[in-house]
């Protein structure tokens, strides 16, 4: 991570704004985290835009109260800020969603396999369209006509589902999602609460191979300062609160992440583990009540 949140904060605080941006994906954590954030005035603050989980935006607007905090959507192939909620929505909308279209682009989601709409409520893949939307990759036809359909719209390879409202909720990249004994996971449903654990300052959750259940979940975590956290900790935090095929059966502690721009590259962390495990010879995990390896 090359972002430098501190020094960002500390210039605009200088400059008395009352819109902050985001500045990274983890800088929400970095700031929260900093020796100096208890003591710094962060009264002319007023809008946070963050990009991190519903329960980091929801951390954050608590530590200040005095700063609405809305989040976005966007991609590199139809511009930022495509989805984003108001303001002045509830909180419920602000944190836990990514809002609504902006003026000019179109949102709907689909059946992956299929391509129908899906219905209300209901993951399938975002799919947009408007005027920002690219005219293709570079010297690639084949990837440009995987991508935009004939109907002008993007596929962008992203889980979504679209509430009554109109709202839109994310739901991590399709090529994330986790085969476990039959059972389809969604990495980032994961991640979302592991990022409850005190312990946890980031998380990541990819898949590991295993004979029996075909992928396991397996956590690569970066502690909060001062903090220690065990497989066996992080198994009972699990237990009771999220289905037991969800449990990581596998637990690294990182103190850097393999970076694309400002997106961890979860093809390295899942080569990293597969590797691994292979070197130990391990090829699939125990069950929960055995324990897990470690």
């Amino acid at each position: 991570m090359r972002t430098r949140p501190a020094h960002g904060g500390t210039r605009h605080l200088q400059r008395r704004v009352a819109v902050v941006p985001a500045e990274g994906r983890r800088t929400d954590i970095r700031v929260l985290d900093h020796p100096d954030f208890p003591v710094t005035d962060l009264s002319a603050v007023r809008l946070v835009q963050n990009i991190a989980t519903p329960e980091r935006i929801t951390q954050f607007e608590q530590a200040m109260p005095q700063a609405r905090q809305v989040t976005c959507y966007g991609s590199t192939e139809c511009g930022p800020h495509l989805v984003m909620p108001l303001p002045d929505d509830p909180p419920e909308i602000r944190l836990r969603t990514l809002g609504r279209p902006v003026d000019g682009m179109e949102v709907k989601i689909v059946d992956p396999e299929t391509g129908q709409d899906a219905g209300v409520d209901e993951m399938g893949e975002l799919c947009i369209r408007g005027y920002s939307t690219f005219e293709g990759y570079y010297k690639d036809p084949a990837g440009t006509a995987a991508a935009i359909d004939a109907d002008g719209w993007f596929h962008s390879g992203d889980r979504a589902m679209m509430t009554a409202d109109g709202n839109v909720v994310f739901g991590g990249r399709i090529k994330d999602m986790l085969k476990v004994g039959g059972e389809n996971v969604a990495a980032v449903e994961i991640e979302d609460y592991l990022a409850q654990h005190p312990a946890v300052a980031h998380v990541q959750v990819v898949a590991a191979p295993d004979a029996r259940y075909q992928e396991v979940p397996a956590a690569y975590v970066q502690l909060a300062p001062g903090a220690s956290l065990t497989l066996d900790e992080l198994i009972d935090f699990c237990r009771g609160a999220i289905s037991s095929f969800k449990i990581p059966r596998d637990l690294r502690i990182v103190t850097e992440w393999p970076m694309s721009g400002t997106k961890i590259r979860k093809v390295d962390l899942r080569e990293w583990i597969t590797a691994d495990l292979a070197r130990a010879g391990v090829t699939e995990a125990p069950r929960l009540d055995e324990r897990v390896r470690g």
